[in-house]
């Protein structure tokens, strides 16, 4: 590509090319791949389970992985600046959709997390969530910058908004992972250590109030710590197809858990690798992962403005969190917790959504010295 497109060119797409974290965007890129695959191995039995044509699920996943490619690409075009603002949109935008679904969204397993748009089915709180971290970061860069400015103040409540939507709906798989996000990125800020104990303590109390008042949390924990307590079929068959994939798997299409698991093609689509590629496949996926997170924490160590370097840092611990925990559940490690694997499980919100992710990572960690030089108009946007 750098043969067909010449530094002295001042294009977009060649200012992109030169200043874009290409090694970055080839693992995200790939882990996408990945997705396909595996969602065309996991997801056909579930769709014939519920009357569907076969490929019902992996049809979807492409459509969506259309838009989430153009999503990725697009977003790591933009300026801090523009980032920024894209992100205030979203997340405000997110926040009202997440109160429009409380009230008119469809009731999915007891919760209202989803607004129906056509034909299509969003998750706000998806597309909140990274929008939540950008925003998060720049109010904590302007605390550093201006301290008279309520920077951590505004964040606080932006936090406490956020998860209190997620609360209400209700989803406290997510709200955990936002809560331990925020607080990783208050760490890396450097805030009081008694500021962080006083969230911690707030959380803690969160889910001791969970467990005692709310039927479903309780369930959920009391069958991790004491299995016999109630019905682990999902995590128990995950397991057991862990234990039958061996090293190098039961081959595509070899497997038997995605023939009985009703979650195959989204909480437990890991176990399905495991049985049909194996021990192997598995650790492949992992050290995917783990590169993409330590990558973009390299990348944010190295990035002298405070702004980018916190959001890219909060952004790599969510996407690598979330992934920890859908793999700690499949692997009984974690109590079972309805969360996708990015890019990998079946899921249009999720999908779209850590595209956009990973596509402010890449804006934020584009070479600015370089942008400057490819494109003089960078110093005027960035300003």
């Amino acid at each position: 590509m750098d043969m067909l497109i010449s530094r002295s060119d001042r294009g977009l797409f060649a200012s992109w090319w030169f200043t874009v974290d290409r090694l970055l965007l080839s693992a995200v890129l790939l882990l996408m791949a990945a997705g396909v695959l595996i969602s065309m191995a996991a997801s056909p039995p579930v769709a014939e389970r519920l009357g569907l044509d076969s490929f019902h699920f992996f049809k979807n996943q492409l459509f969506y992985l259309g838009f989430a490619v153009i999503i990725l690409i697009a977003t790591s075009l933009l300026e801090p600046l523009q980032a920024r603002r894209i992100a205030f949109v979203a997340f405000f935008g997110s926040l009202a959709m997440m109160v429009v679904a409380l009230f008119y969204g469809p009731e999915i397993k007891g919760a209202h997390r989803w607004i129906d748009i056509g034909p299509i089915g969003l998750q706000p709180s998806e597309f909140a969530k990274p929008a939540f971290i950008v925003m998060a970061a720049w109010f904590m860069a302007e605390n550093a910058r201006k301290p008279e400015m309520p920077g951590l103040l505004i964040t606080l409540l932006l936090a406490g908004a956020f998860v209190g939507l997620l609360v209400l709906q209700p989803d406290f798989g997510q709200s955990a992972l936002v809560v331990i996000t925020f607080i990783a990125l208050l760490l890396i800020y450097g805030i009081p250590w008694i500021l962080v104990f006083g969230v911690s303590a707030l959380a803690a109390a969160g889910v001791f109030l969970a467990y005692n008042m709310i039927p479903h949390v309780a369930s959920r924990i009391d069958r991790f710590l004491n299995p016999e307590k109630g019905d682990t079929f999902q995590v128990d068959t995950a397991t057991q197809a862990f234990q039958n994939g061996g090293l190098f798997g039961a081959g595509p299409g070899g497997g038997e858990a995605k023939q009985i698991l009703p979650d195959s093609h989204t909480d437990f689509t890991f176990a399905v690798v495991g049985e049909e590629f194996g021990f192997i496949a598995c650790m492949g996926l992992i050290l995917l992962f783990a590169f993409i997170v330590i990558r973009i924490l390299g990348r944010a160590k190295t990035e002298p403005d405070p702004f980018p370097a916190l959001a890219m840092s909060g952004l790599a611990v969510i996407f690598g969190l979330q992934a920890v925990i859908n793999m700690g559940v499949n692997v009984s490690l974690l109590p079972a917790k309805g969360m996708t694997l990015p890019f990998i499980s079946y899921g249009g919100s999720s999908l779209m959504s850590m595209a956009f992710a990973m596509g402010l990572v890449l804006a934020f960690a584009r070479s600015r010295t370089l942008a400057s030089q490819a494109d003089p108009a960078w110093r005027a946007a960035a300003a």
